[in-house]
């Protein structure tokens, strides 16, 4: 028989870099940086861009069958939404507060005008077409208030929806009046 014979094998030392192998100078960082930047190699920094997860393409992609939903529930369903305030099934905070007071459903709003606006007009005689012409209120058709603050010296006559006790005291004290129009 033949006797077989035993090579040793050779122990292989770490590699070296290529650089060093062929005797070449590694370039200064500075000539790297500029030689290197352009428009034609710029790349969005490394994560900040992934892959689209491809859903439902069989069981061999990984996201096969539950299409990475899980089973069953809430969150497994299609257009699966949660609502501003949702507290995961637990009674939301909105619902556990008291509530106090209302807002009646026919409040009226009115057009509030001062007697201090009233002095800047110099007509005798205001109804709600000359108030609108000059600015004082927006819409003729909306309720328009009378209010106490500020001082008349000259007599006027106003028509306007409501007035105050102080503005009413006012009017009448500088010998004017005024006339409540109906709504």
């Amino acid at each position: 028989m033949k006797e077989k014979k035993i090579i040793p094998k050779k122990r292989l030392s770490p590699k070296k870099p290529a650089m060093a192998k062929h005797n070449v100078s590694m370039p200064r960082t500075e000539d790297k940086i500029f030689s290197t930047i352009g428009i034609h190699n710029l790349k969005p920094p490394v994560g900040s861009r992934k892959k689209k997860k491809i859903l439902g393409r069989g069981p061999s992609s990984g996201h096969g069958k539950t299409s990475t939903r899980g089973s069953k529930g809430q969150t497994s369903r299609a257009g699966r939404d949660f609502y501003l305030g949702f507290e995961g099934g637990q009674m939301p905070l909105i619902r556990k507060i008291p509530k106090r007071g209302f807002t009646r459903r026919f409040k009226k709003e009115y057009q509030i005008i001062n007697l201090r606006d009233l002095t800047q007009v110099k007509e005798t005689n205001l109804t709600l077409e000359l108030l609108e012409a000059k600015g004082l209120i927006k819409d003729k058709s909306k309720l328009v208030k009378i209010l106490g603050d500020g001082e008349l010296k000259n007599p006027i006559t106003i028509y306007a929806h409501a007035v105050s006790k102080n503005a009413l005291n006012k009017i009448t004290q500088a010998g004017g009046k005024v006339e409540i129009l109906n709504v």
